[in-house]
């Protein structure tokens, strides 16, 4: 960790290195930014459906090159609009990743630095009363001003007091769950402001619900978003075909010859959770055939998303950025890091697969290199909503309208990410990679930063941190840098331990 000059000259010089991050990071709303990028969209906004899962790593798609990822539908998708393999998430949990996805800001920012729980203390508010500010600006908000229907189907996990309800941020109709998870079947579902126990699927349930919603809403202007609790473990049931594919599969993993990897577990493991992602695909199927029924599949903006990646044996673990060790003779743990647990920024937490479709305006079968994060949707869709952000409201992210508009026009190539685990271990996590290079600190727990070369070690399977290469180690103290600059930029609450306030 830095020891920090605390002379009040050198804080002030610090803080005024703020205003070069903020234009780095995209910190302010730009009008005039704005009004170009609607400039060259066309004149009629289109109906937005937005359809975000719930753990699932890009290589969990077939057009990710995954054979075993059996998924036609979002591979016909993908092929009818363009693809983003550096899509990420800038926190790999879920509360954080969609209080980002809402409002263009950090999950720390909001308060929200880990999954909220009703039990556990966060790093700068007390749960269960954690959630979502409803005086915050959205996206849902800024949309339903400028005449959009808005409605949110499925998962929020941003709060669980009534005042932290969807309908208060934006969303003019509810459907779904508002805690972190339900069953995979047979779940309690909120519809029209009551709690019932539905019969089925909860994949399917939700599907229903969207295609009713399709129905009810096509002669207005519409936003839906649809938030799939699949992938998210327990990943069984599943309806018998999606099953099927994979009941005599031998199924491949990532890094078999892992020390102590728990081989049958973890193929047991990627068939579940092939069988839970092969579930979404085929009701993704079902929607985007209703779109076409309906008549409405040339003028909908479809997204597809997820709120961040997942590791399935790679480099010995599963689950997202709190990850699990995956073998059978788990390391020792820490103070802070419990034995079992491995929390981590590897990039198959943090990316995430990302399609974007707009017939006959998004060009068709692309693939555009352009890092796109969660913080992205939110000045991406009220430009196409040609909607107005408050200049009062920060947005940390960018608009990808150029980039949608042309596979070829690559907006940015580096990515940071932030997530201090609260829950099960104790960590403060910042990375930053520039596409090439990547480096992970860990600000609580001395001897778990680690740097990688992404080129030459695509698997992070070497950490670097020890390296005697000079241009190495200019690299990670740039990277080092950067960091510290973008947590000043943010307001990080971390920060606050240099100057010896601790929480």
């Amino acid at each position: 960790m830095k020891k920090i000059n605390t002379n009040p000259i050198f804080l002030a010089s610090c803080f005024s290195m703020i205003f070069l991050p903020i234009i780095l990071l995209g910190c302010s709303f730009i009008p005039k930014e704005a009004a170009q990028n609607q400039s060259i969209l066309p004149l009629n906004t289109p109906n937005i459906l937005f359809i975000y899962t719930d753990d699932q790593a890009p290589w969990a798609i077939g057009s990710s090159g995954n054979e075993q990822a059996i998924t036609p539908n979002l591979d016909k998708l993908a092929a009818q609009g363009m693809s983003f393999p550096n899509g990420y998430t800038t926190t790999p949990v879920c509360s954080p990743s969609r209080a980002g996805l809402l409002t263009s800001q950090y999950g720390y920012e909001q308060g929200i630095d880990d999954w909220i729980n009703t039990t556990y203390k966060s790093l700068t508010r007390l749960e269960p009363e954690l959630g979502l500010d409803p005086s915050v600006e959205t996206w849902p908000k800024i949309l339903s001003n400028a005449g959009y229907y808005t409605g949110l189907i499925g998962k929020w996990h941003l709060g669980y007091l009534d005042k932290y309800h969807p309908t208060n941020l934006g969303y003019q109709e509810f459907t779904g769950f508002i805690a972190g998870g339900t069953k995979t079947a047979n779940p309690k579902i909120e519809k029209q402001g009551k709690e019932k126990k539905m019969q089925g699927l909860t994949a399917d349930i939700l599907t229903n619900e969207a295609i009713s919603f399709l129905q009810n809403h096509q002669n207005k202007k519409f936003a839906l978003s649809l938030h799939y609790r699949a992938p998210h473990t327990k990943w069984l049931p599943v309806a018998p075909e999606d099953a099927a594919p994979y009941k005599n599969m031998d199924m491949k993993l990532p890094h078999p010859d892992y020390p102590n990897l728990d081989v049958k577990k973890a193929k047991r493991y990627m068939a579940e959770y092939l069988s839970s992602v092969r579930s979404i695909d085929r009701n993704v199927g079902l929607l985007l055939a209703e779109l076409a029924d309906l008549g409405l599949a040339e003028n909908t903006l479809v997204v597809f998303t997820s709120d961040h990646g997942y590791n399935m044996g790679h480099n010995g673990i599963w689950h997202k950025g709190n990850g699990h060790w995956l073998l059978t003779k788990s390391p020792e743990g820490s103070k802070n890091i419990p034995k079992g647990d491995r929390p981590n920024m590897y990039d198959t937490s943090l990316k995430v697969p990302t399609i974007v479709r707009w017939p006959n305006v998004i060009p068709a079968n692309t693939r555009n290199a352009t890092t796109l994060s969660n913080l992205d949707w939110f000045p991406t869709l009220v430009d196409i909503g040609q909607g107005k952000a408050d200049k009062n409201h920060t947005i940390r992210g960018k608009s990808a309208v150029t980039a949608l508009l042309d596979e070829k026009a690559i907006l940015s190539s580096d990515y940071y990410a932030a997530y201090s685990t609260l829950h099960q271990s104790v960590t403060q996590m910042r990375m930053y990679s520039d596409g090439q290079y990547k480096l992970i600190k860990d600000y609580k727990n001395r001897g778990r930063d680690e740097f990688y070369d992404l080129i030459n070690d695509p698997d992070e399977t070497h950490n670097l941190i020890a390296t005697v290469k000079p241009e190495l180690q200019q690299k990670i103290n740039a990277f080092d840098d950067i960091i510290f600059k973008k947590m000043l930029a943010t307001d990080d609450p971390v920060l606050e331990q240099f100057f010896g306030d601790k929480k």
